[in-house]
């Protein structure tokens, strides 16, 4: 009965044999480029869940939220939108927890950007973060946080005459001994969380995704204004060019902790000068 099965001078074993070494050969040649395509993938699904449970986020609300100023009874100039605003007016405590809250929570997409980038066996110095030369890094920052800065107020300022923008308010939070400080600690989390993500890991990642410079910075650029819809036309523009200038200078020089730091200091200037000012001066609106 076996040697029916068999048959006359088959030999299966050997068959078999042959069969699998073609197909380990087949596997082997297509390997590396499938490697290569799972890698490819899973690159391009982690970006967008990055941003997905980030700033890509902020950019969905943003736009919605300029639909509804668009599509309001009242012009653009005659509406308003806070950026920090108090959560528990008239519960002093509360309202301090709820602040510490939101800023610990926005920070999360950056811690995993960080785990992600060593998951892949990069760090966080690949993205241009380090302590070398923490003077240098801060004269740059310092640097640009001047003249952007400046640049961004008279923009904001044109923009909301002209009636493309909403009147952005920087903080409504109540005076209290924590309101400087939350301000700064809310400016510092808005550096770390913007430049990291949209700048630092989205420049890094498209560059390893084989996209041109210009391609990836248009990207980013874009991105950054694009959350920034809610406050009008004029924070779309501003917040765009400042990000094709601190794309550009990332991409050049590779230094990610100036860009924080200038980004903090312009928002710590915004927030705290509104604070300062608001009822000094005739200009702001």
């Amino acid at each position: 009965m076996g040697d029916a099965l068999i048959g006359d001078g088959a030999d299966p074993a050997g068959e078999t044999g042959k069969a699998l070494d073609d197909a380990a050969a087949n596997l082997e040649a297509l390997g590396p480029r499938s490697a290569d395509a799972v890698s490819r993938r899973a690159t391009v699904a982690e970006v967008w869940l990055v941003l997905g449970v980030s700033l890509g986020a902020s950019a969905l609300y943003a736009v919605l939220d300029l639909v509804g100023s668009l599509t309001a009874s009242s012009p653009l100039r005659a509406q308003s939108a806070v950026i920090n605003a108090s959560a528990a007016p008239g519960r002093s405590l509360l309202d301090l927890a709820y602040q510490l809250a939101g800023i610990a929570v926005a920070l999360v997409p950056v811690g995993l950007v960080f785990y992600l980038l060593t998951r892949s066996g990069d760090s966080v110095a690949s993205i241009g973060i380090d302590w070398v030369r923490p003077g240098r890094e801060a004269l740059w920052g310092a640097g640009l946080a001047a003249v952007v800065g400046g640049l961004g107020l008279a923009l904001y300022l044109g923009a909301y005459h002209a009636g493309l923008n909403v009147r952005v308010v920087p903080t409504n939070l109540p005076a209290t001994w924590w309101r400087i400080p939350v301000l700064v600690m809310a400016a510092v989390q808005n550096g770390v969380l913007e430049e990291v993500v949209v700048c630092g890991y989205l420049l890094h990642r498209l560059h390893q995704l084989d996209w041109g410079e210009d391609r990836s910075l248009l990207t980013s650029a874009v991105l950054r204004g694009a959350y920034h819809l809610y406050q009008g036309f004029g924070g779309f523009f501003g917040n765009a060019a400042m990000g094709l200038l601190f794309g550009r200078i990332y991409q050049r020089q590779g230094r990610l902790l100036r860009l924080v730091l200038a980004h903090s200091l312009i928002d710590a200037g915004a927030f705290v000068g509104y604070v300062l000012l608001r009822s000094r001066v005739s200009w702001l609106p």
